[in-house]
């Protein structure tokens, strides 16, 4: 008899969570057990911070997000008070700066906004739930079509997409027939303005419940299922090697943070996926160096402005009645301040941006009371375009094995840079961004393009690649090149140039990975039984 196989998994956000779920739903001899170097910030591991309705328990969660150097550490070692950086914050709520500027910090001064959350559900916890599908050159080309689209659509499942998220709302349906007045006839179809996807489970008072990790997790978080009873979370315990020999990993070298000891655990397969910045920089440590871990990194950029609606031509689409009855349900549910989000997906060749628009009754930030458009009665948008960053093995990390940061790990360099390649496109994201507020209404913040590390979704520093040539980290399946049974998970396997939010494609991503892990471990389990097989 074989004996059960043990996966350890680095990181508890909405990749190692579809991890988790698809090999104990499909591999009833296996256990997961998943490492998380921060804290559990809610009652259900790992739920969306953005469900709290109380905004007290709502700012302590966030800050325990800085995880173990919260509190009394909190301005040397995560979100320093009060910065800002043209009217945004540099970190957002519930993330801290890789580059705090204390002892121990990253150095990235040309990528100054990247930041983390740690805890557990990552930015799982405090993400925007936005899914839009990849589409056209911003999809896997190694993987073909029918496959990847049961991937994406497996991975929807797992995230409770909703496609028609406030689509009941008036407002919502104002704001995009404005907008397809503006530029419907420019666009493909199928890639016309519509509504944004977003992953939750929509409410019956036209609220919603915001997915997280706990989402994914399912089964494996609920009381006396089986997946349950093989699955094992541990907060707050730090993840500080991957130990491996000749080609194999063994297991993780764990410091248990309350106790500061540390500890060897085994594992037959061992799955990485904190994030796009301390995954490659558990591989260097670990003495695991591909060429290209590290390298190609990208996000996508972010043109943004807000408007205030402008009455007439609202009016003109909505009732006195429609307005007040949507205003009267939005009222039940004040803590979110999410009404309707509405896009322009990615299409090529003639739109190679994406637009998202968020409807809320309020500006995002102080207007001056004397400001023309403070109290717009009919609200505002915030809205920005996506556009994407070309890889180039220039952009990326570095590790100093002579330098910690204040983990105790080879300290990070960012090294990172728009070029000619980019221009075009960011110029007609300011075009466009400036024809869609003139469609809308009044500009009350101007055009910007956001610094960069802004978006939080960094890509392609353990990028996946069809054959080990150097320029990539993982195969296909998402294996570190060279391994069997070392995976990594995340945006950073992405490969290609995206103009949206990654984290649907990743989960696909992921959903094929543990697939083949589960594969791989049958498999095991058969030479164990057939002795030479």
């Amino acid at each position: 008899m074989s004996q059960p196989s043990t996966v350890a998994i680095v990181g508890s956000g909405p990749i190692g969570s579809a991890y988790a779920r698809t090999i104990l739903e499909a591999d009833p001899d296996a256990r997961v057990v998943m490492f998380e170097a921060g804290p559990q910030l809610t009652a259900v591991p790992g739920e969306s911070v953005r469900n709290i309705a109380d905004p007290d328990e709502k700012a302590r969660a966030r800050e325990m997000s800085q995880g173990p150097q919260a509190g009394a550490f909190r301005e040397s070692l995560g979100l320093p008070a009060g910065v800002a950086v043209e009217g945004m914050f540099t970190a957002r709520q519930g993330t801290h700066l890789l580059d705090f500027g204390g002892e121990g910090s990253a150095h990235a001064p040309t990528f100054p906004a990247a930041a983390a959350a740690t805890n557990v559900g990552g930015q799982g916890a405090h993400w925007t739930c936005a899914i839009p599908r990849p589409a056209f050159s911003e999809k896997v080309e190694f993987i073909d079509d029918a496959e990847w689209d049961e991937l994406i659509s497996t991975a929807e499942q797992l995230l409770h997409a909703q496609s028609a998220a406030f689509a009941d709302s008036a407002i919502g349906t104002a704001i995009r027939s404005l907008l397809d007045d503006e530029f419907g006839a420019e666009l493909p179809p199928g890639y016309g303005v519509g509504t944004l996807p977003v992953a939750g489970d929509p409410q019956p008072d036209g609220s919603m419940v915001w997915a997280g990790a706990n989402t994914v997790l399912g089964p494996l978080i609920e009381a006396g299922t089986p997946e349950s009873e093989r699955f094992e979370l541990r907060d707050l315990t730090l993840v500080r090697r991957i130990e491996h020999e000749g080609g194999h990993a063994t297991g993780v070298t764990i410091e248990d943070l309350r106790t500061k000891e540390t500890s060897f655990f085994p594992a037959d397969v061992v799955v990485v996926a904190a994030d796009a910045f301390r995954s490659p920089q558990l591989l260097w440590a670990s003495g695991i160096r591909p060429r290209a871990l590290g390298r190609y990194l990208t996000e996508h950029h972010v043109v943004i402005t807000t408007v205030a609606l402008d009455e007439d031509r609202m009016s003109a689409l909505i009732s006195d009645d429609e307005f007040e009855a949507e205003l009267a349900r939005r009222a039940q549910n004040a803590a979110d301040p999410v009404a309707a989000v509405n896009r322009i997906p990615f299409s090529e060749p003639d739109h190679p941006l994406s637009l998202q628009v968020m409807y809320a009754e309020k500006p995002p930030f102080q207007l001056d009371p004397s400001h023309p458009a403070a109290g717009n009665r009919w609200g505002y948008v915030n809205m920005g375009y996506g556009v994407r960053k070309h890889p180039r093995v220039e952009d990326g990390v570095t590790f100093d094995d002579d330098e910690l940061d204040y983990r105790g790990f080879p300290n990070m360099t960012i090294e990172y840079a728009l070029t000619d390649a980019e221009q075009p496109e960011l110029d007609e994201a300011r075009a466009r961004i400036q024809r869609a507020g003139n469609a809308l209404g009044t500009f009350v913040a101007e055009p910007r393009l956001l610094p960069n590390g802004s978006s939080l979704h960094y890509m392609g520093t353990m990028r996946m690649g069809p054959a080990d040539d150097g320029t990539s980290v993982a195969d296909p399946w998402s294996r570190v090149w060279g391994f069997e049974n070392l995976v990594v998970g995340g945006n950073a396997l992405i490969p290609t140039a995206n103009t949206m939010n990654p984290t649907l494609m990743s989960v696909a991503i992921a959903v094929r990975g543990a697939r083949r892990v589960v594969e791989a471990l049958a498999g095991s389990r058969v030479e164990e039984v057939v002795p030479g097989r």
